[in-house]
């Protein structure tokens, strides 16, 4: 027989994920409610509230996708598109080579952009796309752990509404570490995940909608036949999925409280501390910890002589890339760190894969402690492989870095 889970204790310093805070784990321990107890739709009407903070909106779709951030990521694209709608997608790394085969498989005649790994768009980039493409939505990543970069936002979603595009962006890398101003901005639609700067475990995807996008949704509403009521909207274009029907699970969500699926009631226990949490420090507070500790991190591997891969002027606050020093055996090293000093950093994907170390510095894990640490243990691993490092010089800069 099989003994209980135990797992080893580990501190993770990659690109996600990430060690849970305490008292998420907490929450997540409580007892199960009946889906449709007083208790459990307070939960749900609360969970809402906290997520139109941390995604700083006043939209009243805001709630969560039961799954994992790419469960958030399918909701939205089979939701927003219909077989043959034209998509736009910029891809600067992995995820967005992600969000281009969702869109195909939900249909889309999809159009894209790439650059070079380490590098982003400028606005004018993406607005000529648009001019060249007309696409009905524009789907794009903010931060992609794959290169550790963030694409600037800030004028998408002003040139989308010049050309009448729905904005989707994908921040489940970066969401509560850098700003993210889903209103300010002008985003439709943006998803998310825990496990990342959100301080909780993957499997609850947090999603905001704003008005116009719930009525391209709301479009395509087909109320499955067991649950349908008289005068229930059939649609001729139904959202090709059930379990990621936005304009189902919304009224899930809402005040109709219809029947669509059973609530992962001890995720959304997560998700509501997760974000709790967030709020009570302070989105600027939050956003801001993370670039104090993520530069601390940088100046530290500086020290210990590492190059840093990509543009740093749009490196994310959370994670950071470095070249993997000439000499080392990079999975190598990876396995020396967490076998020696329980630590996990990340190894890189695609064109970067055995070039690039990819270090997080996030959520429950953005503090002083994590980094001097993982910076001392670092330093052990690259010395004894062979690299020339001055004794102290990682957690030595970090703590110049701080001022103490």
């Amino acid at each position: 027989m099989s003994n209980q889970i135990n797992p080893p204790q580990r501190l993770l310093m990659g690109p996600g994920p990430i060690n849970a805070d305490p008292r998420v784990l907490r929450a997540m321990s409580a007892q199960l409610v009946g889906q449709y107890d007083p208790a459990m739709t307070a939960y749900m009407n609360e969970t809402m509230g906290l997520y139109r903070g941390v995604f700083r909106t006043e939209n009243a779709a805001t709630l969560l996708i039961d799954g994992t951030s790419r469960a958030g990521i399918e909701a939205a694209l089979v939701s927003l598109i219909e077989p043959g709608d034209r998509v736009l997608v910029p891809i600067f790394g992995r995820f967005g080579h992600l969000l281009r085969e969702i869109a195909e498989r939900s249909g889309a005649e999809v159009h894209s952009r790439e650059v070079e790994w380490g590098t982003v768009f400028s606005p004018a980039e993406i607005e000529q796309a648009i001019v060249e493409t007309k696409p009905k939505v524009l789907a794009i990543v903010h931060g992609d752990t794959s290169t550790t970069l963030a694409q600037p936002l800030d004028e998408l979603g002003a040139i989308c509404d010049k050309h009448g595009v729905l904005l989707y962006t994908d921040a489940t890398a970066s969401l509560g570490g850098n700003a993210f101003e889903v209103d300010e901005w002008g985003i439709d639609v943006a998803t998310a995940g825990l496990q990342k700067c959100l301080a909780g475990p993957s499997g609850s995807a947090p999603i905001t909608l704003s008005e116009r996008a719930v009525a391209v949704v709301n479009a395509r509403k087909s109320i499955e036949a067991g649950i349908r009521s008289v005068g229930d909207a059939v649609s001729a274009s139904p959202i090709h999925s059930n379990y990621f029907d936005l304009a189902m699970i919304l009224d899930y969500w809402g005040p109709k409280r219809l029947n669509h699926h059973t609530e992962a009631t001890t995720m959304l226990y997560g998700a509501r501390e997760c974000a709790r949490l967030l709020i009570e420090e302070g989105i600027p507070e939050a956003v801001e910890r993370h670039r104090l500790h993520g530069s601390a991190m940088v100046e530290g591997l500086a020290a210990l002589g590492l190059e840093f891969f990509g543009d740093q002027a749009v490196r994310m606050n959370n994670v950071v890339g470095v070249e993997i020093p000439d000499g080392i055996d990079g999975d190598a090293a990876r396995a020396a760190l967490l076998r020696d000093y329980g630590i996990e950093i990340g190894t890189s994907f695609g064109p970067l894969h055995g070039r690039v170390w990819r270090i997080g510095t996030m959520g429950y894990n953005a503090r002083r402690d994590t980094v001097l640490t993982t910076l001392a243990a670092l330093e052990q691993v690259l010395r004894r492989g062979g690299v020339d490092v001055i004794a102290g010089s990682g957690a030595g800069a970090a703590i110049d870095f701080y001022g103490e």
